[in-house]
C-alpha cells in the first residue's frame, strides 16, 4: 500500500508540476477535467447521483463548464450571473421533477459547483497574475508542503489530538509543524524566485510576503482537509473515489488545494502587486 501510494504521489506531483510550469491551455484543461471529476465524486457522496448522471448533475456540470469558459476569456464580471442562472436552472429541475429530488440534493448540486470548479479555478487565475509562474507554486507549498511537514512533526512530537472525533491521527504538534514548515518553505522559495526574476516587487525578493502567504495558506489548508473529512464522515465513506491508487479520488488529494487556491490568489494580488 505504501509503495502504491508513493508511486502515485510521485506521478501526481510530476503531473501537477508540468501543468503549473506550462500554464495556459494545458493548466486550464487539466483544471477543467479534474473539476468535473471532483464534482461527480462530491455528487455521489452527497446523494445527488447514485452512480451515473442525473438531470441535476448535468445542469451542475454544464454550469461549471460555462463558468470555465468565462474564466478562459477573462470575463470576470459575468461569472456571478452565470452561477445565478445555473442556480435558477437547478431550481427549475427541482420544481419540474417534484417530488423526484429532495431540497438537500439541489443545495448539494449548487454547492458542488462552488466547492470544486470555482475554487480550483483560482489556480489558473493565480498562474495568470504578474509573476504567476512563480506565485502559483505557493498553492502546492501551502497544501501538500504543509501536509508533509505536519505528518513528520506529528510522527515525531504528536501528543495532543487536534480533532479526535473527526481525524484522530492529526495532532496539535503536527499542525504547528505544518504551519512552520510551510512558512520556511515559502521563505526558501521566495529567495529562489527572487534570484530567477520571479519577483514583482522592485529591487528585492518577496521573502516576507511569501512567508505570510504560506503561513495563512497552511492554516486554511488544514480547514480544507478537515472539511473534506467531515463530509466523508457524514456520507459514511472512506474515500471519494479510486482514481488515484493509494490516495483515493480527486477530492481526497486536492481537498486542501481547493481551499488554499483562492486565498493564495487574494493574498498574492494584495501583497505582490507592483508598487
Amino acid at each position: 500500500m505504501f509503495k502504491t501510494r508513493l508511486i502515485s504521489g510521485i506521478f501526481l506531483i510530476a503531473a501537477a508540476a508540468a501543468s503549473f510550469a506550462l500554464g495556459g491551455p494545458v493548466l486550464f484543461g487539466v483544471l477543467l477535467v479534474i473539476s468535473l471529476i471532483g464534482m461527480q465524486e462530491l455528487y455521489r457522496a452527497a446523494g445527488v447521483v447514485e452512480g451515473g448522471l442525473s438531470p441535476l448533475s448535468l445542469v451542475g456540470m454544464a454550469g461549471a463548464a460555462g463558468y470555465y469558459v468565462l474564466v478562459w476569456f477573462g470575463l470576470d464580471g459575468y461569472e456571478l450571473p452565470v452561477l445565478a442562472v445555473t442556480l435558477n436552472v437547478l431550481m427549475a429541475v427541482y420544481v419540474l421533477r417534484w417530488p423526484g429530488y429532495d431540497y438537500r440534493q439541489v443545495m448539494a448540486a449548487f454547492f458542488g459547483i462552488v466547492y470544486v470548479p470555482v475554487m480550483l479555478s483560482f489556480i489558473y487565475k493565480t498562474r495568470m497574475l504578474d509573476g504567476g509562474a512563480f506565485t502559483v507554486w505557493l498553492i502546492l507549498i501551502c497544501s501538500w508542503g504543509c501536509d508533509t511537514c505536519a505528518y513528520c512533526a506529528g510522527m515525531l512530537f504528536g501528543k495532543h489530538k487536534m480533532a479526535p472525533n473527526l481525524s484522530p491521527k492529526k495532532s496539535v504538534e503536527g499542525a504547528v509543524g505544518g504551519v512552520i514548515g510551510a512558512g520556511l518553505l515559502g521563505a526558501l522559495f521566495g529567495v529562489i524566485s527572487g534570484r530567477f526574476g520571479g519577483s514583482t516587487l522592485p529591487g528585492r525578493a518577496p521573502v516576507a510576503e511569501y512567508v505570510i502567504i504560506c503561513v495563512v495558506g497552511a492554516l486554511i489548508s488544514m480547514v480544507g482537509d478537515l472539511a473534506a473529512s467531515a463530509i466523508k464522515r457524514n456520507a459514511g465513506i472512506k474515500d471519494y473515489g479510486t482514481l488515484i491508487p493509494g490516495h483515493g479520488g480527486i477530492l481526497d488529494r486536492f481537498d486542501s488545494v481547493i481551499f488554499t487556491a483562492p486565498v493564495i490568489w487574494l493574498l498574492a494580488s494584495l501583497l505582490l502587486k507592483t508598487q
